[in-house]
């Protein structure tokens, strides 16, 4: 009756692979082997109204389910969720949480973490403050619910990656009996991408399942793979309804992340969102102390001083900074002072104090009067075209030449989200990208602000 009602594709690929083990008359309980949570999952979301209808008509009403489910093939080692308490033909959908593994049927799993990324060298600060307290918490207590999933944010190199996996460090140390996993979103493209061409994505979504901790860094490369985005979902629902630990990173927050499903969007602020805020000053001062050290080097507190306030954009550009001083030093024989350091910046990085000394003011007060703008028309609501390209350069220029997070950037230009702020930087980027006279009068405008 099933293959009469789907296609033979369907039915070879959902129905096909499940094998009845026994029907209990006395307790009404119907046993299924299924070879994967994920065919389970499947089969209930689409054809349950379908299963239903067939069972009643073999076995009558008031049939409950239980699943025997493969978990390791090799050895023929099943787990059984039990329904003990629904009816699979009530009006309500059968229960599909409450898997028990047995961590003794999974193999050995390389945690892919990477030891130099601890909390002991996560040097906190006002920027990261949030992110990393939150982090400990999740460590400590990894069955806990309020911030799960994680979603962690930022820029390029402000220690997403160093925070995510300094908390699957503490996690694998304070319950070593926990599997924990860290994965790179292409990473996990790449592997779905290889199952489909060896049919085994079945197996890809059960090992995925397993997992305590999943850690997926730069969720935001998923974006468009609609395919690669379902067995997401459907990995996500299982860990998460089962009370394990999602912790997701991402350029930018759910909301600006284009090409991605709306229902993965909504479970991605389940949780908590937090910001990676760009190093203040202050921070990148600690920073750059810390790894000096650390590394047994001799650096005066006035370069310090002047790297922390002329490189800015991230963490990576002070270690790269760091580390060509470092090669400067020895390959000349010389100490690293203030001109050594002025030059080395200015060849990596291309900084300068200048650019630091412009102000969210300065910046809307000469965008204004280039484009020739009232300042009050940009802090407005107005939608007019001229007023928004304006709204949207500002917003460009101040997240190009100053410290600011979106978040502040935001509130100073008329109370605006970081995701209109995201947006705005994204749309001039682009049309820098596309349009070579409006790229010729923002270089003119770069040109008056640093003057």
């Amino acid at each position: 009756m099933i293959a009469s009602n789907i296609s033979r594709q369907q039915y070879d690929t959902w129905f096909a692979p499940i094998c009845f083990v026994g029907f209990d008359e006395d307790e009404r309980m119907l046993t299924l082997s299924v070879p994967s949570p994920f065919i389970r999952e499947y089969i209930e979301e689409h054809y349950l109204k379908l299963l239903r209808a067939v069972l009643q008509q073999q076995f009558g009403m008031g049939v409950r389910l239980r699943y025997e489910v493969k978990i390791d093939t090799i050895n023929n080692i099943s787990t059984r969720e039990v329904d003990d308490q629904r009816s699979a033909f009530a009006n309500a959908p059968v229960r599909t949480d409450g898997l028990n593994t047995s961590p003794r049927a999974l193999q050995q799993l390389d945690s892919q973490l990477k030891p130099e990324y601890t909390f002991e060298n996560f040097v906190e600060g006002e920027s990261n403050k949030l992110p990393r307290t939150v982090g400990l918490a999740i460590a400590q207590n990894p069955h806990q619910a309020t911030f799960n999933p994680l979603f962690v944010y930022g820029g390029s190199g402000v220690g997403k990656t160093h925070l995510v996996n300094a908390i699957g460090l503490k996690v694998k140390e304070l319950h070593p009996e926990l599997r924990v996993l860290y994965v790179s979103a292409h990473l996990f493209q790449v592997q779905y991408t290889d199952s489909v061409r060896r049919n085994t994505v079945n197996d890809f979504i059960a090992f995925y399942q397993t997992i305590d901790v999943l850690i997926i860094d730069d969720i935001q490369e998923l974006a468009t793979m609609q395919k690669t985005q379902l067995s997401f979902f459907h990995i996500f629902n299982h860990l998460h309804q089962n009370g394990r630990q999602l912790i997701l990173t991402s350029d930018r927050p759910p909301v600006a992340l284009e090409g991605m499903e709306e229902r993965l969007l909504t479970r991605f602020k389940w949780g908590l969102l937090a910001e990676l805020e760009r190093p203040t000053q202050t921070l990148r001062r600690d920073i750059l102390f810390y790894k000096i050290r650390k590394d047994g080097l001799r650096v005066s507190t006035p370069v310090v001083d002047y790297i922390a306030a002329n490189v800015d954009k991230s963490i990576r550009d002070l270690e790269g900074v760091l580390t060509s001083l470092m090669a400067y030093s020895v390959v000349n024989n010389c100490e690293i002072d203030l001109d050594l350091a002025e030059r080395v910046i200015g060849r990596t990085v291309g900084l300068s104090q200048q650019r630091q000394a412009l102000t969210m003011d300065d910046i809307l007060n000469r965008t204004c009067r280039f484009f020739s703008i009232d300042r009050d028309d940009v802090l407005s609501s107005t939608r007019k075209a001229p007023v928004v390209q304006a709204r949207q350069v500002v917003m460009y220029l101040a997240q190009q030449h100053t410290h600011l997070s979106t978040t502040k950037i935001g509130a100073f230009v008329g109370k605006r989200g970081h995701a209109t702020v995201i947006h705005s930087c994204q749309a001039v980027t682009q049309r820098l990208q596309n349009d070579e006279t409006f790229r010729e009068r923002i270089a003119e405008l770069e040109g008056l602000l640093t003057q």
